[in-house]
């Protein structure tokens, strides 16, 4: 008879000390994570709230944004037991606040049993400073004359600082470059595949918070007529040149399902390429006036239209960017300008390859190398010796194809040999510039 009190005893302890277990399993609060995390923000670009635990699990959140003697509730939500993670987005948008500073307070809540049932909490409170004005864009340059597949210069200032800036065309974005202060460049382009009509470029200007501003300018775009050409695909190219792209499709052994392939799929991921290696550009001048014009005799032209035959049936079509340009085998290949390699490598159908910057969006291409003597990093004056011609890449046989491109996107480079386009459309606009432009 006398164990049972000890039993008892024995079974409250053990109680006591699993109910302890479970009461302190879990005593840490959610962790809670707001995006962005101070600065300015906007009733155009909601927070993004995220919340993590993985003890009990969450239970509930709330958002209050306070501003003076306003206190608004942004979010209240709640979560079933398990729920590990949450995310949430939270917008000022109809919070009835006024520009200036705004407190951010965040509650949140897990299921766990301590503090009485009441679970862990958390409390977080940012600051921010509320901006719902969108830049002011104010024009410097009056002229914009522009031909498709060509290319021009705007200037421009806005009033505050801002996380992008650009030329909108269409699909394309041509970034705007910090000159000095509150001046702003862009270099941007009449892409040679967009109609005349479809041209409509504006300029864009986001802020620190999010405001959107999009302003038109006065300009006048000449359309143009490309040229075409048919071009016969023949079985010893085929054997001769489809080896070197195996690689990027492995197990095609059919040459001319290959060439296919390379001249459609690897040709639209070298596009795509170009257009983030345009990305690279420094947002100051490195070039000096015209561009120099490679040596030799024009073999292909820029926005050429090529239909592809083989066996006397058509097969393909594409687009030829860039100036084909031959002289001797391996002729020595020079920089056209000044500036800084950001590519030296193997490049799809453009075989070995060197593209330099020159600053603003605006790169020079040198491809289908048969010897590259640069590499990426390296600063080049006009005239360094950067490689060899060559028959790398989709090239039939020795050349150089020469490319200019704006923001990734290759223009005629014949605007960029001429002088007088280079000084009427850039030189004359840059001198605007108070001091001059950084070089």
């Amino acid at each position: 008879m006398k164990k049972k009190p000890a039993v008892l005893a024995s079974l409250l302890v053990a109680l006591l000390i699993v109910g302890g277990l479970l009461y302190f399993k879990d005593t840490t609060a959610p962790a809670v994570t707001v995006t962005p995390g101070e600065g300015p923000v906007s009733k155009q670009r909601p927070l993004t709230i995220e919340l993590l635990d993985q003890g009990a699990g969450l239970k509930s959140v709330r958002v209050v944004a306070t501003q003076g003697d306003k206190v608004r509730e942004l979010l209240s939500a709640s979560y079933e037991p398990g729920t590990a993670t949450a995310r949430e987005t939270v917008s000022l948008a109809g919070a009835d606040l006024s520009d200036g500073p705004v407190q951010i307070v965040v509650n949140a809540v897990d299921h766990s049993i301590y503090s009485f049932g009441r679970g862990n909490r958390v409390e977080k409170t940012l600051s921010f400073t509320l901006d719902t004005r969108p830049p002011v864009i104010s024009l410097v340059t009056t002229t914009h004359n522009i031909s498709q597949g060509g290319g021009a210069l705007i200037l421009y200032r806005l009033d505050e600082e801002v996380e992008r800036t650009g030329v909108e065309v269409g699909d394309f974005f041509f970034a705007g470059y910090r000159l000095q202060d509150n001046l702003y460049a862009s270099l941007f382009a009449f892409p040679w595949m967009m109609k005349r009509e479809d041209f409509n470029p504006r300029l864009l200007a986001v802020d620190l918070a999010g405001n959107e501003r999009r302003s038109g300018f006065n300009f006048h775009a000449n359309a143009r007529n490309f040229p075409r050409d048919t071009i016969n695909i023949t079985d010893n190219f085929l054997n001769a040149k489809m080896p070197e792209f195996e690689p990027f499709f492995p197990g095609e052994k059919n040459h001319l399902d290959l060439f296919l392939r390379v001249n459609r799929e690897l040709r639209e991921r070298n596009v795509r390429e170009l257009e983030e290696i345009g990305n690279r550009s420094v947002s100051r001048i490195l070039w000096n006036g015209a561009f120099t014009r490679p040596l030799g005799s024009t073999h292909g032209l820029f926005a050429q239209g090529r239909t592809y035959f083989y066996q006397g049936r058509e097969i393909d079509r594409a687009t030829h960017l860039g100036i084909d340009i031959a002289g001797v085998a391996q002729m020595p290949v020079r920089a056209a300008n000044s500036g800084t390699v950001v590519f030296a490598d193997y490049f799809g159908i453009y075989g070995n390859c060197v593209i330099i910057d020159h600053g603003l969006g605006l790169m020079s291409l040198y491809s289908h190398l048969s010897h590259m003597s640069v590499n990426a990093g390296e600063k080049v004056d006009r005239g360094h010796e950067i490689g060899r011609s060559g028959t790398s890449g989709m090239a039939g046989g020795d050349h150089l194809h020469f490319g200019m491109l704006i923001g990734g996107l290759e223009v005629t480079p014949l605007e960029w040999w001429d002088p007088t386009w280079v000084r009427n459309n850039i030189t004359s606009k840059l001198e605007l510039i108070p001091g001059g432009a950084e070089r």
